[in-house]
């Protein structure tokens, strides 16, 4: 094992989360933060073993790259710089070529920058944190780890379009997303189960971004997210799935630009275009506003559909489980999806749901229903690690 320390980032349009792990047996966790409000007032905390670091409003610039820079020089003055010895990025898109952890080369680089306009509210953040990081540690291991990775092994009938050959071999192909998350819960499942891991699961991973994994004993049999980050439910800002027709609807009775309507389905849309308010959960959730019950009554529905798709394509169901920031806090969104899928045998116990409790089904409930904490940066590192290992032994 490499003496030393793994950082890992996971850089986005609005926030930084990043990490520091020692590279031993177990990767202890040293420190661990996240910059809110990029673009706008920049907030970074951290914290490590319970004790607060950094609790701090930034002023001046405050896109990705300025805040990198000062997060690289808060890491040094806190003396946390010096030991690392690789640094693992979340990289959204690996396309087909990539499905393992990666040293992250000119020449993958070069590929990754390629998958950019699959995933613009993340691709070309998390590289510009590569080179921001290559430079200031320059004596690290830069090593990218996918979202695409855990989806790879999918059967092909859930991964193909009814497009043309010629596009699906240039790679228009449904790869999926939040592999990280989903990667972390089957292993949570793992550690519950044993080899079952939950059997014939469902994973609602509900944040800003929004999609469901059908897992079968750990691994992915199919999800929401298709080509790019907009298939699947609504989502904050996202679109979700649309018909095809409104696409071409916008571009050639509306005449608006390729630019504009990447825009519109990215940043318009979702929650934050049906309320005419905002995206945000917990602003909604306390808004009287009618257009703002209906978003979240058209995010419940949607969702629910969902469940019900890929409670299909494993063939029923025997395990729920809630994730990310909306599925780890909002009980009430929780109370209304599993309300949706009592068809399924899904019964909630309400009083669980609201205690914050892993288990909330009910003691009749045909299916378990868990509410586990997703943890994105143990994976990256755990990807670096596997990388460090390799290297340690060749």
């Amino acid at each position: 094992m490499t003496a030393g320390d793994i950082l890992t980032l996971n850089a986005g349009s609005s926030s930084l989360k990043f990490a520091v792990y020692g590279a031993a047996p177990g990767l202890p966790l040293k420190l661990a933060g996240q910059v809110s409000g990029l673009g706008g007032a920049p907030r970074m905390r951290a914290g490590a073993d319970g004790v607060t670091l950094a609790d701090e409003s930034w002023t001046g610039e405050a896109d990705l790259d300025a805040v990198l820079e000062r997060l690289f020089d808060w890491l040094a003055a806190e003396g946390r710089a010096a030991g690392v010895v690789a640094v693992g990025h979340r990289i959204v898109h690996g396309g087909r070529d990539f499905r393992e952890p990666q040293i992250l080369s000119e020449e993958v680089l070069s590929k990754l920058e390629d998958l950019s306009s699959l995933a613009p509210l993340h691709q070309p953040f998390n590289l510009r944190g590569v080179g921001i990081a290559a430079r200031r540690l320059p004596g690290a291991l830069q090593v990218g780890v996918f979202d695409t990775a855990f989806h790879a092994d999918q059967p092909e009938v859930a991964r193909l379009y009814a497009l043309p050959r010629d596009l699906i071999d240039e790679g228009v192909l449904a790869y999926g997303f939040h592999g990280l998350s989903y990667d972390y819960i089957a292993g949570v499942l793992r550690q519950r189960d044993g080899q079952r891991a939950g059997g014939r699961a469902i994973v609602l991973h509900l944040g800003s971004g929004v999609s469901l994994c059908a897992m079968d004993q750990g691994r992915s049999v199919a999800t929401t997210m298709g080509f790019s980050a907009l298939e699947g439910p609504p989502m904050s800002t996202r679109s979700g799935s649309l018909d095809p027709g409104v696409i071409l609807y916008l571009l050639q009775a509306k005449a608006m630009s390729p630019a504009a309507v990447t825009d519109l389905l990215y940043q318009r849309s979702g929650l934050l275009g049906l309320s005419g308010l905002s995206g945000d959960m917990v602003t909604l959730l306390a808004s009287p506003a009618p257009h703002a019950r209906q978003a979240l009554e058209v995010y419940v529905y949607r969702i629910a559909r969902e469940v019900a798709s890929l409670a299909a394509a494993l063939g029923g169901l025997d395990t729920l489980v809630f994730t990310a920031g909306v599925g780890e806090n909002a009980a009430a969104i929780r109370e209304r999806i599993v309300g949706l899928c009592g068809w399924l045998g899904a019964t909630l116990d309400p009083e669980a749901n609201l205690s914050g409790a892993e288990r909330v089904d009910a003691a009749e409930s045909q299916v378990e229903v868990l509410v586990i904490p997703t943890d994105e940066q143990v994976v990256i590192a755990r990807g670096v690690d596997s990388r460090l290992r390799a290297a340690a032994a060749s």
